[in-house]
């Protein structure tokens, strides 16, 4: 909700004094107007019709419409993002865009890359969602700026500010499934130049809760802490500093009702899961706007990781260690004026891994400097072309070239019509990645040939293209988009998991390809109750050894609903249904390929804000208590060949009712 006092439009103004002289030809005396308040109503989501890309604008309301414990959990209102667990032991998420997995989304925070390596799927959980003032999503292939990396699209998180918004903030969380969390965050100005902030979150699964009465934890008991701390320096003549350091401690125990930590993984003891995580990350920004030359700047970005993790599921050992450092310098200016913007910069991204699956070591040093340019071209409001090209040099896989090109075009006011091409090109973290299926008996097959198992890199070329339409019916606004996106892999690591007990690792021979076609509409039915339709279609298709087949474990359809609505005393009601089509599950040996059943899935949530900041919310998650049933296959013999948690096509949860209060400071 924007609010401007005494600031109207001129035709504002027009009407005030024509009030005004009315008055006085009415009256001798000069009688004084009452202040007049103008409210607009913003969206929690926004696209923007100007931009070459399109970039939704997720803000902080549209996350606050759901729990948000955590990034995997933000996307309950966001239908472009799928969100499906990666097993039914591990507890995990990850998210999925045009029908392909995670790691071949790019999740960065504030464009440094965040998300990645053996982090890929456990990561989404290393970012608290009450940390977030927003995102940026965008489907298909981004900025060469950003990288080379980034498949299926982009999801940019951007951190609360500590010079903006509340000076405190505390978030208490707790559901009936025996989830408890909580979150503080502070900020500090210690001048117009310096501030600081502080994030701080715990939480704990301390409940044991077995809801398909199979004998196995639905969701393992945790314990997490995660502490950030950033700093800001808004430096005269144009300096701008910042820097900051985020420390992980998680630690998740589950699998079989009786397991205990450190017990004998054999068979006739309880089955066991266990993965403990330590995570370290620091980053720097150092900025320089040049006020002499127009639209001129400089800027580094730095960061460094160390990730190492014990793991073990069931027998099955799974231990990795990661050091990861990156930097990219960016320079930017026009050439003439504002209509021609050129970047350029140099890169440097560089990747130690130690791996070690049961007796099977992963060694990989992995390092990629490079170099980029970028030029925009922008007519009126008419039509906008970005073309971007880089050069990298990988010491493991040798020099490659990514292009890509995006345009747009406006026909009319309200209309945007895009279109974008690229390559992208990424080394698949086979395990860290494939986590899900050591969460089974199947057997893990490489192609062993030295100490990178002789994959090739993945490849990919994305075409998108897509149609913005704003309008206003009844005085109140809407929007109409319809995207469509086409990705062809030249190479991709396949995991083959069509024959019963194995998965086997190998470079695409053949076809791998996603096309993805999403219609959504966002309208204002009535007065502060806001509507959104969206419906979404994929075909995603690999060659496997067995022949040209749909992925499995992907909806081919899904349709989606969202209505929320505010009253005018800080009620606000929100509520979710969305269906999913059939997923093609591979054989087992129990069974041929057979499709899973269609089902619904609901969410709701009320929350009151006070007028002392104080706001209450209660919400539930699966409110239809949809489960599929027979998650893990095997379960009543989990050190036998038939053994498989990893087949998860539908909610491993039942219903799920918590409740929450936020409390700000301003």
């Amino acid at each position: 909700m924007m609010i401007y006092r005494n600031k109207l439009l001129l035709s504002s103004w027009c009407l005030l004094a024509g009030i005004s002289a009315f008055a006085q030809t009415d009256s001798a005396q000069t009688k004084k107007l009452k202040e007049v308040i103008i409210k607009q109503q913003m969206s929690t989501t926004r696209t923007s019709l100007l931009k070459p890309m399109k970039v939704d604008e997720i803000g902080k309301g549209e996350l606050l419409k759901a729990a948000c414990c955590n990034l995997s959990e933000s996307f309950e209102t966001t239908p472009s993002v799928d969100v499906a667990f990666t097993d039914a032991v591990s507890g995990y998420k990850q998210v999925q865009m045009l029908g392909l997995a995670g790691p071949y989304t790019l999740i960065t925070r504030e464009n440094i890359p965040d998300v990645r390596g053996v982090a890929s799927i456990t990561g989404l959980t290393y970012t608290p969602g009450m940390w977030i003032e927003g995102m940026q999503l965008s489907k298909g292939t981004g900025s060469v700026v950003n990288g080379y990396e980034s498949v299926a699209g982009q999801i940019n998180i951007e951190l609360l500010k500590p010079f903006e918004d509340d000076k405190l903030l505390l978030n208490l969380y707790q559901n009936t499934q025996g989830r408890s969390e909580g979150n503080l965050y502070g900020r500090k100005e210690f001048n117009e130049h310096l501030s600081t902030g502080l994030f701080v979150h715990g939480s704990s699964q301390w409940l044991k809760v077995d809801q398909n009465s199979d004998g196995f934890l639905d969701q393992p008991l945790n314990k997490q802490f995660i502490l950030l701390n950033r700093w800001f320096y808004q430096a005269p003549k144009g300096w701008e500093f910042q820097a900051g350091i985020k420390g992980v401690y998680s630690s998740n125990t589950g699998g079989q009702w009786g397991y205990s930590s450190g017990g004998e993984q054999v068979t006739g003891r309880p089955w066991g899961y266990e993965l403990n995580t330590k995570r370290a990350e620091g980053w720097a920004k150092i900025g320089k706007i040049f006020p002499q030359q127009k639209a001129t700047s400089i800027g580094l970005q730095l960061s460094g990781v160390y990730h190492d993790q014990d793991a073990h599921f069931g027998p099955r050992i799974y231990d990795a260690t990661q050091k990861s450092l990156y930097a990219n310098l960016i320079f930017q200016t026009i050439i003439n004026n504002t209509n021609h913007v050129i970047k350029g910069g140099l890169s440097t991204v560089l990747d130690d891994y130690n791996e070690r699956f049961e007796t099977m070591p992963l060694l990989r040093t992995e390092v990629v400097p490079g170099a980029f340019v970028e030029y925009a071209y922008n007519y009126l409001d008419k039509f906008n072309a970005v073309v971007g090209l880089r050069g990298d040099y990988d010491n493991l896989y040798g020099a490659f070239i990514t292009p890509r090109l995006h345009l747009r075009y406006a026909p009319f006011k309200k209309t945007a019509i895009r279109a974008s091409i690229g390559r992208a090109q990424r080394t698949a973290n086979v395990l860290a990645e494939n986590m899900g299926y050591m969460a089974s008996s199947r057997g893990f097959a490489f192609p062993v040939s030295g100490s990178v198992f002789n994959l090739r890199p993945e490849i990919a070329w994305n075409f998108g293209l897509n149609l913005t339409q704003k309008f206003r019916l009844n005085y109140r606004d809407g929007a109409i988009g319809v995207d469509y996106y086409d990705t062809h892999f030249q190479n991709q690591v396949v995991a083959d998991v069509e024959q019963p007990g194995q998965v086997s690792f190998y470079n695409l021979v053949g076809k791998s390809y996603a096309h993805s076609l999403q219609a959504q509409l966002d309208y204002e039915l009535i007065h502060n109750l806001g509507m959104r339709l969206a419906y979404r279609w994929y075909q995603v298709m690999t060659d496997y050894t067995s022949g040209l087949k749909e992925k499995p474990l992907v909806a081919a359809n899904r349709a989606f609903a969202n209505f929320g609505y505010e009253t005018n005393n800080n009620w606000k009601f929100d509520y979710t249904i969305q269906w999913v089509g059939p997923k093609r599950l591979p054989a087992s040996y129990n069974t041929g390929s057979y499709y899973s059943p269609s089902f619904v899935q609901m969410n709701a949530q009320i929350s009151k804000a006070f007028k002392n900041n104080l706001e209450v919310y209660v919400g539930g998650e699966n409110l239809t208590n949809y489960m599929q049933r027979t998650p893990i296959l095997g379960a009543g013999d989990p050190y036998g060949k038939d053994f498989d948690a990893s087949m998860i096509w539908g909610p491993v949860m039942g219903r799920n009712i918590y409740a929450g209060i936020r409390y700000a400071i301003k």
